[in-house]
């Protein structure tokens, strides 16, 4: 005893001078205030300063005394604290510390890493304090592949600078060797040298491994980045650690930590992509590593389920990335990969293993379901599964389910893949008109979904599918929900581990907060009972339904704090929460409580909130004090509850950041990690607990239990019998032990079923059709056969058990064929879409709600000629698939007949091709208030698919129509722009052409020199160019103004151009007889130097290029090599010009491409024709059949704006040849 006095005080005093000074994280890093999410931990900074320390290891075996150590938990804490409350004050005002008040508060930067097996741990200046919980996430875009059950990362705890020496004198009696027996073994050490380090990240081996790995770290804030790090491993349970920065390399900042779930031995770390982008890897835990550089940001990983080489990484750049050799070579899988929507394959699902499923953004708000393997993912090797696009954020693929949404005209959607089968529509009841849909669950081939419906703005409702995940019905209305802060969804709802259709959820009920349980799938739902006595004992007066037990379901966000509920699936029928007793549930005047009998009876444990763990397979209790101040006292439980043995687990009190344990193991040990105040290194504690047993149960350790539902033994259609270990007894449970004692069959019972889709339980407990739902329409089976199963509005629940004997009220009866008339036949495509791409495959949908039977045939006319006829309406479950060939709208029509009547339905299809190029054609120049012809000539040719917006001069809105052509009448003189848009679905081109209008002009048409064909690339600005130049020459020679000139070239070869003659804008409108005849004398002008080949120009060095008028017949009519000027000769001429013009005017009117029709009133039924030629009878026409028609001439211009500049080595376009000019 003297002896042992004496180490008690030596160690006092080595703690009130030189306190331990621990921190620990681990591989998830949590963060307090809780701002993580599963796979975006948030990282955060410590303005501590550096504080160097040597390691100090203490080993202290602290032993439990007899019977006067089980003491009352509430009274035992509250002296403990009390008195080191007091303990603090008192060294408070000794202490001369000036980093005590020189607190600054934590600051969390907006950056996220996604899927790592990391979250992080931010406490807030005061203390840290693991009250934090978490709701049940149901968010669908993220997967759970990483191990989180026995790896976290850890933030360090902001306290008050205490002194850890001063803890209370009861330690004396807790060691005393002289009451033996249960006890545990610690043992603490300091990671020195890190202490500025504010983030730390720990992984545990597992398998029965002893290695501990710990990465440190400091993020600053200032630089957004860790700038330093320091590995440590410990291979002896976490007894000691060694440093291992000097095998990562001394100068290596390492940023994460990733463990293979498949192979603990595997560890994968990423050093700071800011200093150096590469991988770290190791396969022996870590007891080497090699180094391999990479080019890209990994920001998640995603493991392979079992194959333990295969990764998916995840990249900044939204590219998804994978590696067959753990990390040592990577390859793109695909780029535009949306984040947390990638998936590998699931095992015995897909054929392949290397399968991933990725979605893929392809515009905003749309995305693409895509499949492929992860090396051979290239557009040939893709696959496309769900017909059309899908939703961003959308997709998820869990067990045997692939889920996916799209949404139209503001309503969504939902498709389910049940065993990658071809998607389906998910059947919601007709009226439940969802606005948002997450998946809970996929356990046991089905489906929970939290569905918010059209009148619910803050809670959603709880349905459940059948095997396929298609037909839905409604189970619990009204569930608590809220949103986590980044935005996913939470649910409290929570799934019994260990008991089959077992849950528990919140509901809101006159906006009370109530907890209900259901044995049965959620079949039937009751509250749950409260306990007859609170933990001191006295009696609780709380009846059902005005009173009874509220629970909190929310999930912990770490694996270091047990959240407020907790079960085990290898001891079932123990629950543990954190709840209050009363009409609702609260937040304030919380305790805990236990179940040992499957929820049917509860008992309060402790008045204030615990952290509860499960150790030695379920088979004992750790229970830990949400503590605000520091903390040296455990709590633990063999007899499920009932008595709590206190243990201390360290000499000076702790702030505790976490605790680590590995589960399904037989090592015994537990790690507190946390420290004994502000500015001091994190601890780590060992704690082997293998010293409270005695030793291994045998068979007469163990008792049985039946399962019941307030003493009805039949749960989901079975009696159970379940094994416990005897209460007391101080025995270790063996890993394997079978939980399940017995199990026999019960008779099928109105209990064992629920309400069939369509189907409503009304008051009396009995299901009755809904109103909008016909119980005796179609049924599939009929097509093939002449009786079908039809639903007595039952269907039993799914995992049920129970065994159908004689005659049942409750299962499908089988029910002969009726023919009937066909009635409400429905023609849709797959997914509601009325327009479609020519060439592609269009699926049609056909349903009938009445009438189906063997001899009722459906045809189906597609409205392009093809027509096709099935005799039997089961036919048409395979996919009815057509091809367009030709763009326009389609009349779709389905019939149903039969010998009794028929049915039709009509369906209006759009084929759509998009448009290529759009050529405005309109003329240069046009009458004032005489309607003049516009034409959008569109590539590829379209047939009433199209809407074309037309725009003149400065008109706020546009003239719409359906045609690609429209007659407008310019009211004003000038210059008039003129634009026509093309609208093909969301793709919109346009043209415009600027139009000279005036009160009169006059035209002469040109020809080139041979040569400039030989120049000419056929495109507008080369046209514009030389129209340009010929302008100037004609300028020149005449001394006409080029203002009242305009050359326009025509599109094609030979080389031809229109010349237009204006009046001039100087001249008086009442002066407009002088004017037409100056420009009479212009043209006369503009005619002989053409045909004396003054107008000439040059093309470049040595290419001269002469302009002439192009002549009126093939055969000259005088000597070309004359000029003639005799009165008798011009008349003669005048009269055969007028003659011709005449005739053609009248009879061609309608064909020739340069008259343009302009109406006076545009209700006459023959309008005035004026020629763009020019309106002189008296000038010299052209033979202008030569010349191409105006279809030619459009896709001529078409095709030289597609070829831009290439020039003369394209193939060049052949024309018409125009004769050459005769001199008059």
């Amino acid at each position: 005893m003297t002896l042992w006095s004496f180490w008690s005080c030596f160690l006092l005093a080595f703690i009130h001078l030189s306190p331990f000074h621990l921190k620990l994280g681990a591989q998830a890093e949590i963060t307090f205030p809780r701002l993580a999410k599963r796979f975006y931990p948030l990282e955060v900074t410590s303005p501590m300063g550096r504080v160097i320390r040597k390691s100090a290891g203490i080993k202290v075996s602290l032993k439990v005394s007899d019977g006067n150590e089980v003491l009352n938990r509430s009274e035992t804490e509250e002296t403990s604290r009390s008195k080191y409350e007091q303990e603090v004050k008192n060294e408070t005002m000794i202490r001369n510390d000036p980093a005590v008040n020189n607190f600054s508060y934590l600051k969390t930067p907006d950056k996220k890493c996604d899927k790592i097996s990391t979250a992080v741990i931010e406490t807030p200046k005061s203390t840290f304090s693991i009250r934090e919980r978490k709701k049940r996430s149901v968010n669908v875009s993220h997967n759970e592949n990483l191990d989180r059950s026995i790896t976290g990362e850890a933030q360090r705890s902001e306290g008050t600078d205490q002194a850890a020496s001063n803890f209370n004198s009861e330690e004396s009696s807790d060691s005393n060797p002289e009451q033996i027996k249960p006890h545990l073994d610690t043992s603490t050490f300091a990671l020195t040298e890190d202490s500025t380090h504010n983030q730390a990240m720990v992984h545990w081996s597992g398998q029965n491994s002893s290695v501990i790995l710990i990465l440190t770290k400091l993020y600053d804030l200032t630089v957004g980045s860790v700038t330093e790090s320091s590995l440590w491993r410990s291979t002896d349970y976490g007894s000691t650690y060694t440093k291992l920065n000097n095998k990562v390399g001394s100068r290596t900042v390492l940023s994460y930590l990733y463990v293979c779930p498949t192979n603990k031995q595997k560890i994968l770390m990423l050093s700071d992509p800011e200093l150096e982008n590469a991988v770290l890897i190791s396969s022996d835990e870590g007891a080497s590593f090699e180094k391999f550089p990479i080019n890209f940001n990994i920001l998640s990983l995603l493991f392979h389920p079992a194959q333990e080489n295969w990764i998916l990484a995840y990249s900044h750049d939204y590219k998804l990335y994978s590696s067959m050799d753990f990390g040592k070579k990577w390859q793109l899988v695909h780029e535009n990969v949306m984040p947390g929507r990638f998936y590998w394959a699931v095992m015995g699902l897909d054929r392949e293993s290397d399968v991933v499923h990725i979605e893929t953004r392809i515009a905003k708000g749309r995305a693409q379901y895509v499949k492929c393997r992860a090396q051979r993912c290239t557009e040939g090797n893709r696959q496309y599964l769900f017909p059309g696009h899908v939703d961003t954020n959308s997709l998820v693929v869990q067990d045997e389910y692939v889920f996916t949404q799209v949404t139209k005209s503001g309503r969504a959607s939902y498709f389910v893949s049940y065993m990658r089968e071809p998607f389906r529509q998910m059947k919601l009841p007709k009226y439940c008109l969802p606005k948002d849909m997450h998946i809970i669950s996929t356990d046991e081939k089905q489906v929970f979904a939290a569905v918010q419906e059209w009148n619910q703005n803050n809670t959603y409702s709880l349905y459940i599918s059948d095997s396929p995940g298609v037909y839905f019905i409604l189970s619990l209305e009204n569930l608590r929900t809220s949103r986590g802060l980044t935005g996913n969804l939470l649910v409290d709802f929570y799934k019994v581990e260990g008991i089959n259709g077992m849950y528990l959820a919140n509901k809101i009920v006159d906006n009370h907060i109530k907890t209900f349980i259901t044995y049965n799938k959620g079949q039937t739902w009751a509250l749950l009972p409260a306990p007859t006595t609170d933990v001191a004992g006295n009696h609780l007066h709380c009846i059902l339904p005005f009173c009874s037990l509220h629970l909190h379901l929310e999930m912990s966000e770490t694996p270091y704090t047990s959240g407020p509920i907790t079960s085990k699936k290898s001891v079932p029928g123990i629950i543990v929460a954190t709840g209050n007793i009363g009409t609702e549930l609260s937040s304030t005047n919380l305790g805990m409580f236990i179940t040992s009998d499957a929820g049917n009876s509860w008992r309060q444990i402790f008045d204030e909130e615990y952290n509860i763990w499960f150790l030695d397979n379920g088979g004992a209790l750790l229970a830990v004090l949400h503590a605000a101040l520091p903390i040296r006292h455990l709590w633990i439980s063999l007899d499920e509850g009932k008595k709590w043995d206190r243990h201390s687990f360290s000499l000076a009190p702790l702030y505790v950041d976490g605790v680590l344990m590995e589960p399904e193991s037989d090592n015994h040990i537990i790690t507190f990690f946390g420290h004994f105040r502000y500015r001091s290194e994190w601890q780590l504690i060992k704690i082997d607990y293998k010293g409270l047993f005695s030793g291994r149960c045998m068979d007469g350790d163990y008792q049985t239990w039946y399962l019941h539902n307030k003493g009805e033994l039949c749960v989901m259609g079975e009696k159970q019998i379940y094994m416990k270990r005897r209460p007391g007894n101080r025995c270790m449970l063996a890993q394997d032990y079978s939980r399940i004692y017995s199990s026999e069959p019960c008779v099928c019972t109105s209990y064992d079923f629920e309400c069939d889709y369509g189907w409503e339980r009304q008051v009396d407990g009995k299901c009755s059709p809904a109103f909008w739902f016909n119980p005796n329409g179609v049924a599939k089976s009929c097509s093939s056969s002449q009786s079908f199963l039809n639903s007595t509005g039952y269907r039993k629940v799914l995992s049920n058990n129970c065994k159908e004997r004689g005659r049942n009220v409750y299962s499908p009866k089988r029910v002969a064929c009726h023919l009937k008339p066909p009635q409400g036949l429905h023609l849709s495509t797959r997914h509601g879409e009325l327009s479609a791409a020519i060439g592609s495959n269009v699926t049609f949908m056909i349903h009938l709600d009445n009438g189906e039977s063997p001899s009722t045939s459906i045809q189906l006319d597609f409205g392009d000629g093809i027509k096709i006829t099935y005799s039997n309406l089961s036919r048409t479950d395979d996919v009815i698939k057509h091809v367009y060939r030709m763009t326009g709208i389609y009349r779709v029509i389905a019939t149903a007949e039969n010998g009794l009547g028929s049915d039709s339905s009509t369906l209006f299809l759009h084929i759509t091709s998009p448009v290529d190029r759009v050529y405005l054609s309109a003329p240069i120049v046009a009458i004032r208030e005489k309607a003049a012809n516009l034409t959008a000539v569109v590539w590829p040719s379209h047939t009433r698919t199209l809407t074309f917006f037309w725009w003149f001069e400065n008109s706020s809105e546009p003239i719409i129509t359906l045609e690609g052509s429209i007659s407008h009448m310019f009211l004003r003189e000038g210059k008039n722009k003129v634009t026509v848009q093309v609208a093909c679905g969301s793709n919109i081109l346009e043209d415009s052409k600027v139009i000279t209008v005036k009160e009169f002009f006059r035209s002469l048409l040109l020809s080139f020199s041979p040569a400039l064909d030989e120049h000419n690339p056929d495109i507008p600005e080369w046209r514009e160019d030389i129209g340009r130049v010929v302008r100037t020459a004609l300028s020149q020679v005449s001394g006409v103004s080029e203002n009242q000139l305009i050359v326009s070239l025509y599109p094609g070869l030979p080389t031809t151009a229109e010349l237009f003659i204006l009046p001039d804008e100087q001249m008086s409108s009442e002066h407009k007889k002088r004017s037409e005849e100056a420009l009479d004398t212009i043209s006369d002008i503009f005619i002989t130097a053409l045909n004396q080949g003054l107008i000439q120009f040059e093309l470049k060095a040595h290419t001269h290029i002469v302009v002439y008028m192009t002549q009126q017949t093939l055969a000259p009519l005088v000597d070309s090599n004359s000029i003639h000027s005799g009165p008798a000769m011009l008349m003669l001429i005048s009269v055969v010009i007028v003659g011709i013009a005449a005739f053609f005017i009248y009879k061609f009117k309608r064909k020739i491409p340069w008259i343009h029709v302009e109406t006076e009133d545009r209700h006459e039924k023959d309008p005035e024709v004026i020629s763009t030629v020019g309106q002189n009878d008296a000038m010299s026409k052209v033979k202008l059949s030569e010349f191409p028609s105006q279809k030619e001439l459009m896709e001529k211009e078409l095709e030289g704006r597609s070829r831009g500049g290439f020039g003369r080595n394209m193939e060049r376009i052949v024309t018409r040849e125009f004769p050459n000019c005769t001199n008059v």
